[in-house]
């Protein structure tokens, strides 16, 4: 995986199909950023504010890719991006289509095969960044797909943040967006799960969070290890094994049940520690799990 952070070109037209929040957040930064911005939404209305900002609206779907040789789609989900290209037919020949919205890596390889066969160049994407976030030094995004359209379009799209290439593979950005998300979900599913047993001794969330946000940080630091021994496949270990995880998980349950408070959101890990002691893994770290959670 490549990154770059160059200066976006100011020069380069853009069209942004697609007006809620993110969509409206891309277009302003090319805007800001000094490009001719096109736009186009199913509900007219919104393009009102950006076109407050300068942006020019298009009537029309084929209007709005006509306008420019760059068109970035973020729209509510892949199916109406399939949708849209349904309706291109051959007015998408010879452009950039770069889609951000969010996906999973085959919808993204099948939408690059459709784009191919109208003719124009694919690249996905996957935006790490809320919208507020949109052209901070904070954000940056994925892309995969057609290289030579990449790096063709890269200045402008720099526009957006950080420009991350993760290859040819057109299903790739949005294997490393889900990746990251995955990550993301599953500390806030902790983070609930610890808040809400605070809260049933009227333990207040923000006194908890001060507590929890450190520690959170601390235990992030041993992920380098943990990657070390996924890629190693050493996966032993003198910290904490999976029989010691194993033997402590009951009292997490017990304390939920016994405080009100669902299990549902820690059963799989209890189910997935059992199973590693279960096939021998017992004196193995957390870096095992990631081996059994591959279905082979």
């Amino acid at each position: 995986m490549s990154e770059t952070t160059s200066a976006p070109a100011s020069d380069a037209p853009v069209s942004v199909l697609g007006l809620g929040m993110m969509g409206s957040a891309l277009a302003s930064a090319f805007l800001k950023a000094g490009h001719p911005v096109t736009v186009w939404n199913r509900s007219p209305a919104r393009t009102g504010p950006l076109v407050a900002q300068g942006a020019l609206p298009a009537a029309t779907v084929a209007d709005a890719v006509a306008a420019s040789p760059l068109v970035v789609l973020c729209l509510l989900t892949n199916d109406n991006v399939d949708e849209l290209l349904t309706t291109l037919g051959d007015s998408a020949a010879g452009k950039t289509l770069v889609n951000l919205t969010n996906g999973t890596p085959e919808q993204a390889r099948t939408l690059s095969a459709r784009a191919t066969a109208l003719g124009a160049r694919y690249v996905d994407g996957g935006i790490m960044a809320v919208p507020q976030m949109v052209a901070t030094p904070a954000a940056y995004v994925f892309y995969s797909g057609d290289e030579e359209a990449y790096e063709t379009h890269r200045p402008t799209l720099a526009a957006l943040g950080g420009t991350k290439w993760t290859g040819k593979d057109a299903g790739l950005a949005a294997l490393y967006d889900l990746g990251l998300l995955t990550g993301m979900y599953g500390m806030f599913n902790g983070v609930m799960q610890a808040l809400a047993l605070a809260r049933t001794e009227n333990i207040g969330a923000e006194e908890y969070a001060e507590l929890l946000v450190p520690w959170i940080a601390a235990m992030l630091g041993g992920v380098p290890q943990i990657a070390r021994d996924i890629d190693s496949g050493n996966h032993l270990t003198d910290v904490s094994s999976i029989a010691v995880s194993a033997a402590a998980f009951p009292n997490f349950i017990a304390t939920f049940e016994a405080q009100g408070v669902s299990t549902e959101l820690f059963e799989p890990l209890r189910a997935l520690l059992d199973r590693a002691v279960e096939e021998g893994y017992a004196e193995d770290g957390m870096s095992r799990r990631v081996e059994m959670l591959i279905k082979k």
